[in-house]
This record gives C-alpha cells, sequence and structure tokens, in this order.
C-alpha cells in the first residue's frame, strides 16, 4: 500500500477492466513519471469523453450527436440490421469492409448468472425498428460464447414471427472468443458464410 493519491490513483485505475493491481501500480508510476502536459492531454481526453460522447438514439452505437454516423449515412443499406452485443464490435465489423448496412448494439448478452436479462438489453428497442417494414434481414453477430449464443436464439425467437430473415455469423469465428479479437480476414469469412437461423 503506498500513502494518499498514490494509491487512490492505483485503486481507481484497477478498477478498470482487464487491469489488475500490478498494471494499475504500473501506470500510475509511469503516470507520475509522465510530462505534465501528456497527463493533462489524458485528462482532458477523458473529461471529453464523458461530456462529449452519447449512445445514438437509434442504434446505441457510440455517438457525439443523437445519431451516430452510420445512421445518418444515407449510402447505408436500411433493408439489413447487424445485431451486435458492443459498440466495439461495429468497429470489428466495419474493418471487414463486408458489411453496409445499419447496426443495433444491445449493450450486452443475455447472462443470468451474470444478473443480466432481456429486458436489461435494447432488445425491445430492436424489435421496434422493425416494425415499419424496411428492414428484410436481421445478421445475428453476437459474440460466439454460450453467452453470445442465449442471446442470439433468444432474437431469432422473438423475430421469427415477424417473416423476417434472420441470419448468425458463420464457422471461421472461434466458440468461446470475442469478436473483438477476430482479425479482418476471419470476420469477413465468417459474415460472407452467414447462416438461416431457425426459431
Amino acid at each position: 500500500m503506498y500513502e494518499g493519491v498514490v494509491q487512490d490513483v492505483i485503486d481507481e485505475l484497477g478498477q478498470l477492466p482487464g487491469i489488475g493491481p500490478k498494471s494499475a501500480q504500473r501506470i500510475a508510476f509511469h503516470l507520475l513519471a509522465a510530462d505534465p502536459a501528456d497527463v493533462r492531454r489524458l485528462v482532458h481526453a477523458l473529461t471529453e469523453l464523458k461530456e462529449k460522447v452519447q449512445f445514438c438514439r437509434t442504434c446505441f452505437n457510440v455517438a457525439q450527436s443523437e445519431l451516430c454516423r452510420i445512421c445518418t449515412d444515407p449510402r447505408r443499406d436500411q433493408s439489413s440490421i447487424c445485431v451486435v452485443e458492443e459498440s466495439k464490435d461495429v468497429v470489428a465489423i466495419e474493418r471487414t469492409r463486408e458489411f453496409r448496412g445499419r447496426y443495433h448494439v444491445l449493450g450486452g448478452a443475455i447472462n443470468p448468472i451474470g444478473g443480466v436479462g432481456p429486458d436489461d438489453l435494447h432488445i425491445r428497442e430492436l424489435i421496434a425498428r422493425l416494425a415499419d417494414g424496411v428492414v428484410t434481414e436481421i445478421i445475428l453477430a453476437t459474440d460466439p460464447n454460450t453467452e453470445g449464443e442465449v442471446t442470439a436464439s433468444y432474437l431469432a425467437r422473438q423475430i421469427a414471427p415477424m417473416g423476417l430473415t434472420v441470419t448468425r455469423l458463420a464457422s471461421g469465428l472461434p466458440m468461446g472468443g470475442d469478436l473483438e479479437w477476430a482479425d479482418e480476414v476471419t470476420l469477413g469469412r465468417a459474415f460472407e458464410g452467414r447462416r438461416i437461423v431457425s426459431a
């Protein structure tokens, strides 16, 4: 344990995902030794992040206004929506340049053990987006792990009565992995080989 502010910074950094006690300590001492101008830029960037970034009111992707850049792009195909768990998954899919439709970010995956149910996700908003009849295909791009599969199955059952084509990303993504860590080629092949999901 360190004294005062140093320990406070280590404790706060340790709250971040993927940062353990040793990493938090290393980052704290790096910041302590860094040029004050560099630290001020970091503080400014973090403050701007909290003050200016919000979630798109249509798809729940990160945005700097009411709508994200994808929802405001008239060149995007409005008949296709790719459903993902988190905004970072949108970035991963965009890197493939395989998908030209719109997105819907759920804000997580169904995880009863973790206390996350369908009502905790943006599923109602997704169903509402499908009501106008413009969308003809839903691509379920949840992570290929247990929670992602449960979420995809739940969504397929909810959407099936609407008569839309529901597809799931194909092989190429390892079971138990995260979209965020998939390379562009693997993710691109998974997109090309997506399949129909039966309810």
